[in-house]
């Protein structure tokens, strides 16, 4: 049977990551590496149905840092710019 949350919508600028994974170790990974990016509420975690690990945090997307900062920034496309003169 599976479960179906309902949650109601995080803050404007936040993102609710849910993640899902054979570890606690492999949840933790991935949280850290999230953190390194985006600030975050403290992590919480919980065992899944089938012997996994299931790991919630909020992060604040408004106020990246370190490489998600760099690589928004990176992504954005200038104002005013179209295609290049070799796009078609």
């Amino acid at each position: 049977m599976k479960y179906i949350e309902t949650q109601t919508l995080p803050s404007l600028g936040h993102a609710e990551v849910r993640i899902i994974a054979h570890t606690p170790e492999a949840a933790r990974a991935v949280a850290e590496a999230l953190r390194h990016c985006f600030a975050g509420t403290e992590q919480r975690s919980y065992p899944g149905l089938d012997g996994d690990t299931r790991l919630h945090l909020t992060v604040d997307t408004a106020t990246p840092a370190g490489p998600a900062r760099s690589w928004l920034a990176a992504s954005r496309t200038p104002a005013g710019t179209g295609a290049h003169s070799d796009e078609t």
